[in-house]
């Protein structure tokens, strides 16, 4: 491949670390919400009590399905928060190596403290500590393999993206039969099994991976930046006040891991060729769908790109928007059916459902991404990197909060909840791309594709 060798230690080791991650998080919510939520397991949790307390304080009183997406959305934000933790403990104290090894531990000890009941939270707890240890400082060793203006760099994320998506198309096949099959324990302890195989891989690789960076000293301030100008500050401004549009932006898709699985496997035939299908066979082939809209969605704007002119990545992310938010619409018709005839609808809803709204999400983002690493004042790149995403925090903090909803009110006013909140987004961004468009847009830039390539990596 003419890469180093230490691209694949690492590439190998994230897959098993995404496997663990998405295998935990596809039986999350459906664990929560049909055993350990419940009266006679619920009491077991060390400290429960308080926790609750602690959540009702934020979201409102709830129980069952509700409290189980509560639990999920705090969770699932502070997974996009603990990296900044993670990152700052590694450039001034420990450096990114040590800092991998102690989140694989931390991940590892993590999933397997979910097979027990007494130790939930104790579990919750280790794996965000991990995840924030772990997630940036594997992908900037990964950087860090290649001098500053290597061409492999780019390629080098596609392969570590590739990786990926392999995990997060097999984790939930194998952590959801498991679990379907066995029982719950089996499928988290599948995903601790992976993750020690992650942390055995990274062991192993050790040796290969780039040098430490320089610590940050007193002594050895950082460069000094350029003075930010008038321009600078209202890019800022638009930058940071987009955040909680693009939150309310992916509800929907943040949505899939939570309410979603519930509802689904109440009102879908888990059925092919008349075998029984566990609902988290759907991400898994939702991950394929994924894939191949990714595929389509860049095909697509390089065979724009080459008849007119290509939309900036302002209006790419409305449009991506406009189109995900068609998505719950499926949803809509498919519980309206239910609720006048009965019984199931077919899994093709569930299909249409994961392409539209996946081929929305294709343009939202990484383009997003592609956004706010061009558009950041001149030395403050990493820092608005950190700041997009921000809105992940933000939106699977919501999320826990709208899947709540789901026991409160029909199916039809659930999902035309969420049709209204993305449609709403996508009109916010649309006047925003009228009113500040020139602000975001690049004067010159032919290479918009390749820096949302790398991006999406």
């Amino acid at each position: 491949m003419g890469h180093p060798s230490g691209l694949g230690w690492l590439a190998f080791t994230e897959l098993w670390e995404r496997f663990s991650y998405y295998g935990m998080t596809a039986l999350l919510v459906l664990y929560m919400t049909h055993s350990l939520l419940t009266p006679e397991h619920m009491s077991h949790v060390i400290g429960f009590a308080p926790f609750k307390a602690f959540i009702d304080g934020i979201y409102g009183p709830a129980a069952g399905q509700a409290l189980a997406s509560h639990v999920y959305g705090f969770y699932t934000a502070f997974v996009y928060l603990t990296p900044i933790g993670g990152g700052l403990l590694a450039d001034r104290f420990i450096g990114r190596t040590n800092a991998v090894t102690l989140g694989a531990i931390l991940m590892a000890m993590g999933h397997f403290l979910m097979a027990f009941d007494a130790t939930f939270l104790l579990a919750l707890l280790c794996l965000l500590l991990g995840v924030g240890c772990f997630k940036g400082n594997i992908a900037s060793q990964v950087g860090g393999l290649y001098k500053d203006g290597d061409p492999r760099r780019a390629d080098a994320y596609q392969v570590f993206l590739f990786f990926v998506q392999i995990a997060v198309i097999a984790s939930p096949f194998v952590c959801g039969r498991l679990a379907d099959t066995y029982g719950w324990h089996y499928g988290f302890g599948a995903a601790g099994v992976g993750m020690l195989i992650g942390l055995t891989t990274y062991l192993l690789g050790r040796r290969t991976l780039p040098p430490e960076a320089p610590r940050a000293t007193a002594a050895r301030p950082a460069p000094p930046r350029p003075p930010l100008t008038r321009q600078d500050y209202t890019r800022v401004i638009v930058l940071v006040a987009l955040l909680p549009v693009l939150a309310v932006a992916l509800v929907g898709n943040q949505q899939i891991f939570n309410a979603y699985l519930v509802w689904g496997e109440a009102n879908y035939e888990l059925s092919i060729l008349g075998m029984h299908m566990p609902i988290t066979d759907l991400l898994g082939y939702g991950s394929i769908v994924s894939a191949a809209t990714i595929a389509i969605s860049v095909a697509f704007w390089r065979w724009w790109a080459k008849r007119w002119s290509e939309p900036d990545e302002l209006a790419k992310i409305a449009i991506g928007v406009a189109i995900s938010g068609l998505a719950p619409l499926l949803l809509v018709a498919a519980s309206s059916i239910i609720a006048v005839h009965g019984g199931r609808v077919s899994l093709w809803w569930a299909i249409g459902f994961e392409f539209v709204n996946d081929l929305g999400f294709a343009n939202v983002l990484p383009v997003g991404l592609a956004l706010y690493s061009r558009a950041a004042p001149k030395g403050t790149t990493s820092t608005f990197i950190g700041v997009y995403y921000l809105h992940l925090f933000m939106a699977n903090f919501f999320v826990g909060w709208v899947g709540g909803l789901l026991s409160k009110m029909t199916a039809v006013s659930f999902w035309s909840l969420h049709v209204a909140l993305i449609l709403g987004a996508a009109f916010v961004l649309f006047t925003v791309k009228l009113l500040f468009g020139r602000v975001l847009t690049p004067a010159n830039n032919p290479s918009i594709l390749a820096e949302e390539a790398e991006a999406a990596a």
